[in-house]
């Protein structure tokens, strides 16, 4: 089956990126701030009836706990998160999305909430919860969502096509790069953003990671992409979850890896949306016709 959101485009035949201000290296940080429900925690753990108590306590304390940790390390660093949020957050934990607000931190859609993904809804109802959600958020923070991060990463076939419709500009859901590159709608093109190159989810829940390890792979994919850079722009993005990373064994090894990361010339921190603004000024069009002429290339 052929992919027809995107072509193939290897690394080595696209042009060199330069980022703004001659950095180097454009680093985003992505607290994803969720909601669970405590009878549905999950959609592989959940049974009718069922309250999953340990499931839902050891998330809801990243919100209670965690959350704060994580805000005071971004802030000792000047840096401002760009939030992959659970609208039901909004509802339920509001005292978190206002201390971001004031934060002047972005925000992603994500969903309803991470007890239901995207996947099984049909069209329609798919719409409504893009729409629902991006009016949430909007409602609760001033501004209106201009990236999508699905629950679980997770997409239906119509996924792209009605975030285009919501009037969303980029996703993170697709991680099939380290650099943007568009992603073909029905009508238009989303950019799609570097995400999970550095993912506490992924280390501590399926590679058993040690707390120090988050700043171990950190540093060294860091120096990778910092070297690579000598060829053009490289990026990085790091995703966090409070109840993972707000924990006291861990925490410092996020401001460790920050640390480590600001000492370096040539580092701009910066936002997702940032990011997708000065890709689509500089070399969206370009990418988008490369992508349609490689397309012609192949055959239909």
């Amino acid at each position: 089956m052929e992919n027809t959101r995107y072509p193939f485009w290897p690394l080595p035949q696209r042009p060199a990126l330069k980022l703004p201000h001659d950095a180097r290296i454009a680093v985003w940080l992505i607290p994803n701030i969720e909601h669970f429900r405590p009878d549905r925690v999950g959609q592989a753990s959940h049974t009718p009836g069922r309250v999953d108590l340990h499931a839902y306590a050891e998330r809801d304390y990243g919100n209670r706990v965690g959350v704060w940790r994580i805000m005071d390390v971004l802030d000792k660093y000047g840096a401002r998160a760009t939030v992959a949020l659970n609208a039901e957050v909004c509802r339920f934990e509001r005292a978190v999305v206002e201390a971001g607000v004031e934060r002047r931190w972005e925000w992603m859609g994500h969903g309803m909430t991470n007890s239901q993904q995207l996947v099984g809804l049909d069209e329609a109802a798919e719409r409504q919860l893009i729409g629902e959600v991006a009016k949430i958020i909007k409602d609760s923070t001033g501004t209106a969502p201009q990236g999508w991060l699905g629950p679980g990463r997770q997409q239906t076939p119509n996924t792209v096509d009605l975030l285009v419709e919501a009037g969303f500009s980029y996703l993170a859901d697709w991680a099939a790069d380290e650099l943007p590159f568009p992603v073909k709608a029905r009508s238009g093109h989303l950019v799609a953003l570097p995400y999970s190159n550095i993912s506490d989810i992924s280390g501590f829940l399926q590679w058993s990671w040690h707390a120090d390890d988050l700043y171990r792979y950190a540093c060294e994919h860091f120096d990778t992409l910092y070297e690579e850079a000598e060829k053009g722009a490289r990026m990085i993005s790091l995703a966090v979850h409070p109840y993972l990373t707000g924990r006291p064994p861990r925490i410092k090894w996020l401001d460790k890896s920050l640390k480590y990361i600001t000492s370096h010339k040539g580092v701009w921190l910066t936002t997702g949306g940032e990011i997708a603004d000065w890709y689509r000024q500089n070399y969206f069009a370009e990418a988008v016709k490369e992508g349609e002429f490689g397309k012609k290339q192949r055959g239909p």
